[in-house]
């Protein structure tokens, strides 16, 4: 068992409220895109104890599901509970397998015919409003959040959050030694309001991994050219731009050799895309710390996301058969096509 973590997750946890494809239902349960990221990552790890996990939670948090990560190995000494309640709630209803909203949970469930829950009253869709760019918010990640025993890990990934966080975290991760950062950019900065803010973030990152709706809305009014906005990424400075198109697979723009890819999906029967996203980047993470080779990385989350959309809930991966992801990933290596 590693005492330290090789890799670190940086991201938010929430208490999920959700509505799937097939309605059924999951009310209060763990989530959240750093647990998705996590169990990307431990597809393809024998120890869980080499990820270390970094967030904020309120003293409102149930520890009981903090002791569960822990029983289950993953390094949660970066879990911080702050001395005050935070409203970590997060809804999503799907009307098909790929057509979600996180608006009007109280018609939602009316529909399913199901009592509304009590602990969902007063929820407001935190999705609704732009970040900051200026001012930290109470789950904005921060130096001191990193415990010093993470700081011989080498490899990071920041899930999506807010601006601030991702502005400062990735030089804070440079001085601890971390030489491989990853980065999914937030839906409450990837507008064209910030147009002049986001190049500032991508100067060092290893990968920077937007979905194509975040990448697209960004651009919006600029170009509706997919490679045109890929490129100019990595001119700004991410080595590594790879796009996530759900279930078309993933394009990849390696900017020092100006090389593009385009990689399928692997064919998978997909029940529940919740959490995909950041399945894959914690996939990626471990399948670039392995190859330094960002095709292989690709593959490794993709893989990962295959199994993750089969069934719901952020380790839903993690039971597959042994040898099932390699031999996955073996399978889609033939598919690779350069552009």
């Amino acid at each position: 068992m590693s005492l330290s973590p090789i890799y670190l997750l940086l991201g938010k946890f929430q208490r999920e409220y959700l509505i799937t494809p097939e309605k059924k239902h999951f009310i209060d349960i763990m989530g959240g895109n750093l647990l998705y990221a996590a169990g990307g990552s431990a597809l393809w790890l024998e120890d869980k104890n080499e990820i270390g996990l970094v967030t904020r939670v309120g003293e409102d948090f149930p520890r009981t599901w903090i002791t569960n990560l822990q029983n289950n190995n993953f390094n949660i000494e970066g879990i911080n509970i702050l001395p005050e309640e935070l409203d970590l709630r997060s809804f999503r209803a799907y009307s098909d397998i790929r057509t979600s909203t996180t608006q009007d949970p109280i018609g939602h469930f009316a529909k399913l015919g199901i009592t509304f829950p009590k602990s969902l009253l007063g929820y407001k869709d935190p999705n609704l409003n732009l970040d900051s760019s200026e001012i930290l918010i109470n789950i904005s990640l921060r130096e001191s959040d990193i415990p010093k025993n993470y700081q011989y890990a080498n490899t990071a990934h920041l899930c999506a959050v807010d601006f601030m966080t991702h502005s400062l975290m990735p030089s804070v991760l440079r001085q601890l030694g971390i030489t491989s950062i990853t980065l999914d950019p937030g839906a409450g900065y990837m507008n064209p309001d910030f147009w002049d803010r986001l190049p500032s973030i991508l100067p060092g990152l290893t990968a920077f991994l937007p979905s194509e709706g975040d990448i697209r809305e960004f651009f919006k009014g600029k170009t509706e050219d997919i490679w045109e906005m890929i490129e100019m990424i990595g001119n700004w400075g991410a080595e590594i731009v790879v796009v996530k198109r759900g279930e078309k697979g993933q394009y990849i723009y390696d900017t020092a050799a100006k090389k593009k890819y385009e990689v399928p999906a692997y064919p998978s029967r997909m029940v529940d895309l919740t959490g995909a996203g950041d399945v894959f980047c914690g996939g990626f993470l471990v399948g670039y710390k392995k190859t330094f080779d960002p095709k292989e990385a690709v593959l490794h989350g993709n893989v990962a996301a295959s199994f993750a959309v089969e069934g719901s809930g952020p380790f839903y991966a993690n039971d597959v058969l042994p040898g099932l992801p390699q031999a996955r990933l073996d399978r889609l290596r033939e598919s690779i096509r350069e552009v």
